[in-house]
């Protein structure tokens, strides 16, 4: 079966255990707030056992955040990942087909468990995650090849897989040679931070469109530049550039454009898991439709504003469905 013009997310499929915990919780695990950091099985797990609330389950990840998305508004999606054979990969496996995912797209390993992501919600809706990436880090660059990318018009990569050099190069490389644009989410300061070296050098030679939080912007670009400045300095690099503000909106960029401010929508959040990841899903539909870059920045405030008032990342039915009504009557 072919599927034209569609779009390949690559990145870690992760599923989320989600947790409502306080300040001193973080404390005693010497976490900082809002940062990721990886471990390992048996770390994760010591982590779980130490929690004080419920566990929630949702399939996660930066990438497969922004996929679940995709697919959810009616894009074609395809997903180049590991997951395991095990209850987790299936259950990744099956909610993405049925959220209207490509079938057949993820790699998998047996012996090797799903990756996991634990995201700890404090009280101001902040989120700290800590993650074993498990199968996940086991896709290896060898593994990506031109078929990956037949009938593939765009390609989104989550910051994360930075952490593996080769293995983003080799997508990137090989996204650019099979003619596809490339998006790049740069995912966290700590990304930027460990690839500040060759980080200037992917962005100018493979990446169409950069998005960055407040965060990853101060981090590559510096302290003591205006939002606007940061865009500016990330258009040195690619031709479209967007730092996310949380609560005040967007700041969007095109190489010899004029900036765009985007005012965010007005909402009570309760949790902040995934909204960059969904935001991405909004600004890329009305990006990939042909939207102006004003507009696609307010489709990514849509879908942010949905998705921080849920815990975790499933936004229900109903209000896709609101969400599908919207970005048709307001693409072009």
């Amino acid at each position: 079966m072919n599927y034209p013009d569609s779009i390949l997310c690559a990145g870690s499929p992760i599923v989320d255990f989600l947790a409502r915990v306080d300040d001193s919780f973080l404390n005693a695990i010497n976490a900082e707030k809002g940062g990721m950091n990886l471990v390992d099985a048996v770390g994760l797990d010591a982590l779980l056992a130490q929690l004080p609330s419920e566990l929630e389950k949702s399939p996660g990840g930066s990438a497969g955040n922004t996929a679940f998305g995709l697919a959810r508004l009616g894009m074609p999606v395809a997903f180049l990942g590991k997951l395991g054979k095990d209850p987790d990969g299936d259950f990744y496996r099956s909610t993405f087909e049925a959220s209207g995912g490509r079938k057949n797209s993820f790699h998998s390993v047996q012996g090797v468990h799903t990756g996991r992501c634990l995201s700890m919600i404090t009280p101001d809706s902040e989120r700290t995650m800590r993650t074993d990436l498990g199968a996940a880090a086991l896709m290896s660059a060898e593994e990506v090849t031109e078929a990956h990318f037949s009938n593939i018009r765009h390609v989104h990569l989550e910051g994360y897989l930075l952490f593996v050099g080769d293995l983003a190069e080799k997508i990137m490389a090989t996204a650019k040679k099979c003619g596809c644009t490339l998006s790049l989410d740069l995912a966290s300061f700590e990304v930027v931070r460990a690839c500040q070296e060759t980080l200037p050098q992917l962005l100018e030679k493979y990446v169409d469109l950069v998005f960055a939080n407040e965060d990853e912007a101060e981090a590559f670009c510096g302290k003591d530049m205006t939002f606007a400045e940061q865009v500016t300095k990330l258009n040195d690099f690619c031709d479209i550039a967007v730092v996310k503000l949380g609560a005040a909106g967007c700041c969007v960029g095109k190489t010899k454009q004029t900036l765009e401010q985007v005012d965010a929508l007005p909402v009570s959040a309760l949790d902040t898991t995934a909204a960059g990841d969904l935001w991405a899903s909004g600004f890329l539909y009305g990006w990939l439709n042909g939207a102006p870059l004003a507009e696609c920045g307010r489709l990514g405030s849509l879908l942010g504003a949905e998705v921080v008032q849920v815990i975790g990342s499933q936004i229900s039915d109903a209000r896709w469905q609101w969400i599908k009504s919207s970005l048709t009557n307001n693409a072009h």
